[in-house]
């Protein structure tokens, strides 16, 4: 397997992992076990981050194009109706 398809596994994986987080702290109602959920997810998020960093680096991961801010506020507006 190349560094490429690696890095995209792992990413990919981690993407996962922080929606099962999410689910798990709004799903938890000792305080002690949604604060380690909270910091568990802080924590990937934060390696996830500088995992897409290094990808897009090396040209293995291609971002969407960036929103205009026209449609960056019909989103705003959308949301907050």
């Amino acid at each position: 397997m190349d560094e490429k398809t690696m890095v995209n596994d792992i990413l990919s994986s981690v993407k996962s992992d922080l929606t099962a987080y999410q689910t798990a702290i709004s799903e938890s109602e000792n305080m002690n076990l949604r604060q380690t959920f909270q910091q568990i997810r802080n924590s990937d998020e934060s390696f996830q981050y500088e995992l897409f960093k290094i990808a897009q680096t090396k040209g293995y991961y291609k971002p969407a194009q960036k929103a205009t801010v026209t449609e960056v506020n019909q989103v705003k507006t959308e949301l907050q109706q």
